[in-house]
Protein backbone atom coordinates (compact mmCIF):
# COMPACT_ATOMS: atom_id res chain seq x y z
CA UNK A 1 0.00 0.00 0.00
CA UNK A 2 1.38 3.07 -1.40
CA UNK A 3 0.72 5.81 1.32
CA UNK A 4 2.61 9.23 0.96
CA UNK A 5 5.18 10.23 4.19
CA UNK A 6 4.34 13.14 6.45
CA UNK A 7 7.46 13.22 7.55
CA UNK A 8 8.34 16.71 6.12
CA UNK A 9 4.98 18.22 6.96
CA UNK A 10 5.16 17.43 10.69
CA UNK A 11 7.27 18.09 13.39
CA UNK A 12 10.39 15.81 15.02
CA UNK A 13 9.02 15.37 18.08
CA UNK A 14 5.54 14.21 15.99
CA UNK A 15 7.55 12.11 13.53
CA UNK A 16 8.67 10.11 16.47
CA UNK A 17 5.72 9.70 18.44
CA UNK A 18 4.10 8.37 15.05
CA UNK A 19 6.94 5.76 14.74
CA UNK A 20 6.55 4.85 18.29
CA UNK A 21 3.03 4.33 17.85
CA UNK A 22 3.14 2.64 14.62
CA UNK A 23 5.33 -0.12 16.38
CA UNK A 24 2.59 -0.45 19.38
CA UNK A 25 0.56 -1.14 16.11
CA UNK A 26 2.47 -4.14 14.99
CA UNK A 27 3.54 -5.07 18.21
CA UNK A 28 -0.29 -5.47 19.44
CA UNK A 29 -0.41 -8.04 15.95
CA UNK A 30 2.55 -9.57 16.64
CA UNK A 31 1.45 -10.55 20.39
CA UNK A 32 -1.89 -11.75 19.01
CA UNK A 33 -4.06 -9.52 20.42
CA UNK A 34 -5.62 -7.54 17.01
CA UNK A 35 -9.50 -8.24 16.62
CA UNK A 36 -9.19 -7.57 12.50
CA UNK A 37 -9.62 -3.76 11.91
CA UNK A 38 -11.06 -3.16 14.80
CA UNK A 39 -9.83 -1.96 18.65
CA UNK A 40 -7.58 1.17 18.53
CA UNK A 41 -4.49 2.90 20.39
CA UNK A 42 -4.08 6.43 20.12
CA UNK A 43 -1.31 8.92 21.60
CA UNK A 44 -1.45 12.88 22.37
CA UNK A 45 0.50 14.75 19.84
CA UNK A 46 2.79 17.07 21.92
CA UNK A 47 0.98 20.88 21.47
CA UNK A 48 -1.27 22.60 23.70
CA UNK A 49 -4.38 21.96 20.50
CA UNK A 50 -4.67 18.78 22.33
CA UNK A 51 -4.48 16.86 18.78
CA UNK A 52 -4.16 13.20 19.07
CA UNK A 53 -2.99 9.97 16.74
CA UNK A 54 -5.36 6.72 15.95
CA UNK A 55 -5.20 4.61 13.41
CA UNK A 56 -6.91 4.81 10.19
CA UNK A 57 -9.85 2.70 9.84
CA UNK A 58 -9.04 -0.56 7.36
CA UNK A 59 -5.88 -1.42 7.80
CA UNK A 60 -4.60 -4.11 9.74
CA UNK A 61 -2.83 -3.35 12.68
CA UNK A 62 0.30 -4.95 10.89
CA UNK A 63 0.01 -2.84 7.63
CA UNK A 64 0.35 0.32 10.18
CA UNK A 65 3.14 3.04 9.09
CA UNK A 66 3.84 6.29 10.81
CA UNK A 67 2.40 8.42 8.10
CA UNK A 68 -0.38 6.39 7.67
CA UNK A 69 -1.99 7.58 11.36
CA UNK A 70 -4.53 9.80 11.30
CA UNK A 71 -3.97 12.99 13.50
CA UNK A 72 -7.39 14.31 14.63
CA UNK A 73 -8.91 17.08 17.30
CA UNK A 74 -11.25 16.96 19.92
CA UNK A 75 -14.20 16.84 17.63
CA UNK A 76 -12.81 14.12 15.06
CA UNK A 77 -11.85 16.26 12.68
CA UNK A 78 -9.04 15.47 10.33
CA UNK A 79 -5.71 18.05 10.55
CA UNK A 80 -4.41 16.22 8.29
CA UNK A 81 -5.77 14.99 4.94
CA UNK A 82 -6.38 11.50 4.78
CA UNK A 83 -7.86 8.98 2.92
CA UNK A 84 -8.95 6.94 5.80
CA UNK A 85 -12.08 7.33 7.93
CA UNK A 86 -11.84 7.42 11.86
CA UNK A 87 -13.85 4.38 13.93
CA UNK A 88 -16.82 6.94 16.05
CA UNK A 89 -16.74 4.04 19.12
CA UNK A 90 -12.59 4.15 18.73
CA UNK A 91 -13.19 8.01 18.99
CA UNK A 92 -15.79 8.11 21.86
CA UNK A 93 -13.54 5.88 23.97
CA UNK A 94 -9.83 7.40 23.34
CA UNK A 95 -11.16 11.16 23.36
CA UNK A 96 -12.80 10.79 26.78
CA UNK A 97 -9.92 9.41 28.24
CA UNK A 98 -7.59 12.52 26.65
CA UNK A 99 -10.12 14.75 27.89
CA UNK A 100 -9.93 13.39 31.82
CA UNK A 101 -6.68 12.55 31.68
CA UNK A 102 -3.73 15.30 30.99
CA UNK A 103 -1.26 13.21 32.75
CA UNK A 104 -1.11 10.05 29.96
CA UNK A 105 -0.19 10.13 26.49
CA UNK A 106 -1.37 7.09 25.19
CA UNK A 107 -3.93 4.69 25.54
CA UNK A 108 -4.74 0.93 24.11
CA UNK A 109 -8.12 -0.87 24.08
CA UNK A 110 -8.04 -4.75 23.04
CA UNK A 111 -10.49 -7.53 22.40
CA UNK A 112 -8.48 -10.26 23.14
CA UNK A 113 -9.74 -13.32 24.01
CA UNK A 114 -8.84 -13.78 27.40
CA UNK A 115 -9.29 -10.10 27.84
CA UNK A 116 -12.92 -10.25 27.11
CA UNK A 117 -13.64 -13.81 29.08
CA UNK A 118 -12.07 -12.31 32.38
CA UNK A 119 -14.29 -8.65 31.79
CA UNK A 120 -17.86 -11.50 31.17
CA UNK A 121 -16.51 -12.75 34.83
CA UNK A 122 -17.99 -11.15 38.20
CA UNK A 123 -15.25 -11.76 39.88
CA UNK A 124 -13.27 -9.28 37.47
CA UNK A 125 -8.86 -9.56 37.93
CA UNK A 126 -8.19 -12.57 40.75
CA UNK A 127 -5.34 -11.79 42.54
CA UNK A 128 -3.86 -15.84 41.58
CA UNK A 129 -0.88 -14.52 39.97
CA UNK A 130 2.45 -11.81 40.05
CA UNK A 131 1.11 -10.70 36.43
CA UNK A 132 -1.87 -9.63 38.47
CA UNK A 133 -0.43 -7.77 41.25
CA UNK A 134 0.57 -4.99 38.74
CA UNK A 135 -2.89 -4.61 37.10
CA UNK A 136 -4.93 -4.88 40.44
CA UNK A 137 -2.69 -2.24 42.25
CA UNK A 138 -4.21 0.66 39.71
CA UNK A 139 -7.57 -1.11 38.07
CA UNK A 140 -11.12 0.06 37.36
CA UNK A 141 -14.33 -1.39 35.83
CA UNK A 142 -16.68 -0.06 33.61
CA UNK A 143 -19.84 -1.51 32.81
CA UNK A 144 -20.70 -2.64 29.54
CA UNK A 145 -23.51 -0.08 27.49
CA UNK A 146 -23.08 -1.08 24.16
CA UNK A 147 -21.19 -0.61 21.03
CA UNK A 148 -19.32 2.96 22.59
CA UNK A 149 -20.46 5.60 19.66
CA UNK A 150 -22.52 7.94 22.14
CA UNK A 151 -21.02 10.83 24.03
CA UNK A 152 -23.29 10.65 26.85
CA UNK A 153 -21.33 7.73 27.93
CA UNK A 154 -17.93 9.39 28.06
CA UNK A 155 -18.48 11.07 31.64
CA UNK A 156 -19.18 7.49 32.79
CA UNK A 157 -16.50 6.39 30.99
CA UNK A 158 -13.94 8.80 32.89
CA UNK A 159 -15.57 8.44 36.40
CA UNK A 160 -14.94 4.31 35.81
CA UNK A 161 -11.22 4.83 35.04
CA UNK A 162 -10.25 7.72 37.50
CA UNK A 163 -6.65 7.64 37.87
CA UNK A 164 -6.25 3.84 37.11
CA UNK A 165 -4.17 2.79 34.70
CA UNK A 166 -5.93 -0.04 34.17
CA UNK A 167 -9.49 -0.41 32.71
CA UNK A 168 -11.78 -3.48 32.16
CA UNK A 169 -14.33 -2.84 30.16
CA UNK A 170 -17.22 -4.77 31.26
CA UNK A 171 -18.01 -7.86 28.51
CA UNK A 172 -15.90 -5.82 26.13
CA UNK A 173 -12.18 -6.01 26.94
CA UNK A 174 -9.11 -4.52 28.19
CA UNK A 175 -7.99 -0.80 28.42
CA UNK A 176 -4.46 1.20 29.71
CA UNK A 177 -3.43 4.15 29.56
CA UNK A 178 0.31 5.23 30.59
CA UNK A 179 2.48 8.27 30.20
CA UNK A 180 3.98 7.06 27.45
CA UNK A 181 3.42 4.75 24.30
CA UNK A 182 6.02 2.23 25.48
CA UNK A 183 4.33 2.52 29.33
CA UNK A 184 1.02 1.76 27.61
CA UNK A 185 2.36 -0.83 26.03
CA UNK A 186 3.74 -2.97 28.89
CA UNK A 187 1.10 -1.92 31.39
CA UNK A 188 -1.10 -3.96 28.42
CA UNK A 189 1.16 -6.89 28.08
CA UNK A 190 0.73 -7.53 31.99
CA UNK A 191 -3.38 -7.18 31.70
CA UNK A 192 -3.51 -9.35 28.87
CA UNK A 193 -1.18 -12.10 30.30
CA UNK A 194 -3.01 -11.98 33.84
CA UNK A 195 -6.57 -12.72 31.88
CA UNK A 196 -4.70 -15.53 29.92
CA UNK A 197 -3.26 -17.09 33.28
CA UNK A 198 -6.55 -16.57 34.90
CA UNK A 199 -8.75 -18.61 32.17
CA UNK A 200 -6.07 -21.05 32.32
CA UNK A 201 -5.62 -21.76 35.81
CA UNK A 202 -9.83 -21.59 36.23
CA UNK A 203 -9.38 -25.03 34.04
CA UNK A 204 -7.45 -26.59 36.61
CA UNK A 205 -7.97 -27.59 40.36
CA UNK A 206 -8.68 -24.87 43.26
CA UNK A 207 -7.09 -21.52 43.15
CA UNK A 208 -4.75 -19.80 45.91
CA UNK A 209 -5.54 -16.19 46.05
CA UNK A 210 -2.62 -14.04 47.60
CA UNK A 211 -3.29 -11.15 50.29
CA UNK A 212 -4.36 -7.62 49.30
CA UNK A 213 -1.27 -6.30 50.78
CA UNK A 214 0.81 -7.75 48.34
CA UNK A 215 -0.54 -6.24 45.52
CA UNK A 216 -0.65 -2.62 47.50
CA UNK A 217 2.85 -2.52 47.74
CA UNK A 218 3.14 -3.65 43.96
CA UNK A 219 4.95 -0.06 43.07
CA UNK A 220 7.91 -0.21 44.78
CA UNK A 221 8.51 -4.09 43.11
CA UNK A 222 7.66 -2.59 39.74
CA UNK A 223 10.37 -0.10 40.51
CA UNK A 224 13.06 -2.12 41.33
CA UNK A 225 12.37 -4.66 38.44
CA UNK A 226 12.87 -2.10 36.13
CA UNK A 227 16.05 -0.69 37.36
CA UNK A 228 14.63 2.91 38.70
CA UNK A 229 13.48 3.97 35.00
CA UNK A 230 9.47 3.26 33.68
CA UNK A 231 9.03 -0.48 32.81
CA UNK A 232 8.37 1.09 29.56
CA UNK A 233 11.15 2.80 28.74
CA UNK A 234 13.09 -0.40 30.37
CA UNK A 235 11.45 -2.66 27.48
CA UNK A 236 10.87 -0.48 24.68
CA UNK A 237 14.22 -0.58 22.92
CA UNK A 238 14.69 -4.22 22.95
CA UNK A 239 10.75 -4.39 21.67
CA UNK A 240 11.55 -1.93 18.63
CA UNK A 241 14.97 -4.46 17.98
CA UNK A 242 12.84 -7.23 17.94
CA UNK A 243 10.24 -5.35 15.33
CA UNK A 244 13.03 -3.89 13.22
CA UNK A 245 14.04 -7.77 12.67
CA UNK A 246 11.41 -8.55 11.07
CA UNK A 247 10.20 -5.11 9.17
CA UNK A 248 11.39 -1.59 9.33
CA UNK A 249 8.15 -1.08 7.39
CA UNK A 250 6.44 0.81 10.64
CA UNK A 251 8.54 3.48 10.20
CA UNK A 252 7.50 5.02 6.68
Amino acid sequence: MNIASVREVVSAEEWQLRQDLAACYRLVALYGWSDLVFTHISARVPGPEHHFLINPYGLMFDEITASSLVKVDGQCNKVIDSPFPVNPAGFVIHSAVHEARDDIQCVMHTHTRAGVAVSAQKCGVLPISQQSTFVLASLGYHDYEGVAFRDDEKPRLQASLGNATHLMLRNHGLLTVGKTIADAFLHMYRFESACQIQISAQAGGELIHYDAQIYAGSDSAASYIRAGGTGGAFVWPALLRKLDRLDTGYRS
